[in-house]
């Protein structure tokens, strides 16, 4: 028997990790990462390649799905870890792998990290228990632009709550869905379902959690030609009226506020 180390990275770098989960990461004898769910902040896996004295080896979707990976790792190592940005189990793929270790008689532990889930509306002062469900937007390919991410946008504000938005990444071919890009994806069929009109204000957050991060507040219009800097974006569509305080902490994102979080 075996142990898996589904090890949450958190939402900035390698400085992030605590020193418990570093000494967890030192016990393991395989070290995995995958970026496909999120993506780490750039060169954190080759600095915690250096702290820890071992390699990580990548994995990308079709080697994490089928898990034969690390399930084999498992079968030869005594403790294996998954490295995941942000929070492992948000992702459905991570706690099948959980599910497919135990049937394999091995043991598993979990080292949680922040997650885009609750850091997007906390960065823009939004409260989370009038949050719905999450939408995921993909990208809008040839014959693919599916209206299910506007319909629950829909009920979401038909229920008077807000919405995260998750945006596509594609790591591997360097492809990533901005927030200028899904904004513009609200058409006037697309913003019929969503319950959304001209002055329906938006939340956009970038880069949450890094040195970097920034917000915005406003409608399309006014969000209209801003440059949101490099990945990673989320969308956050409010619901239809904000609590007084949710006012106040939305102020400082509007057009003639400060943008950076710090």
């Amino acid at each position: 028997m075996a142990e898996l180390l589904f090890v949450g990275a958190g939402l900035g770098d390698e400085n992030d990790l605590s020193p418990r989960t570093m000494d967890a990461l030192r016990s393991c004898e395989r070290l995995f990462a995958e970026e496909y769910t999120s993506e780490l902040a750039a060169g954190t896996v080759g600095r915690l390649e250096s702290l820890l004295g071992r390699p990580i080896e990548r994995l990308g979707r079709a080697e994490l799905e089928a898990e034969g990976t690390v399930l084999h790792a498992l079968a030869v190592a005594p403790r294996v870890a998954l490295l995941v940005a942000g929070d492992p189990f948000v992702a459905t793929t991570h706690v099948h792998l959980r599910v497919a270790a135990e049937k394999a008689g091995h043991r598993w532990r979990y080292l949680p990290g922040a997650s885009i889930l609750t850091a997007a509306v906390s960065l823009l002062g939004l409260m989370h228990y009038r949050c719905g469900r999450v939408v995921s937007l993909p990208f809008a390919d040839p014959g693919f632009d599916p209206a299910s991410p506007f319909e629950a946008i829909g009920r979401n504000r038909a229920a008077d709550s807000h919405t995260l938005v998750l945006l596509d990444l594609r790591p591997a071919e360097h492809r990533y869905l901005g927030a200028a890009e899904a904004l513009a994806r609200f058409d006037p069929d697309r913003s019929a379902l969503a319950k959304v009109d001209p002055s329906t204000e938006f939340g956009v957050v970038a880069r949450v959690g890094r040195s970097d991060a920034a917000a915005w507040w406003g409608t399309r219009s006014e969000l209209a030609g801003v440059a949101f800097g490099p990945p990673l974006h989320a969308l956050v569509v409010p619901a239809p009226q904000l609590h007084f305080q949710e006012l106040e902490a939305v102020a400082r994102w509007r057009p003639n506020g400060p943008r950076t979080a710090v």
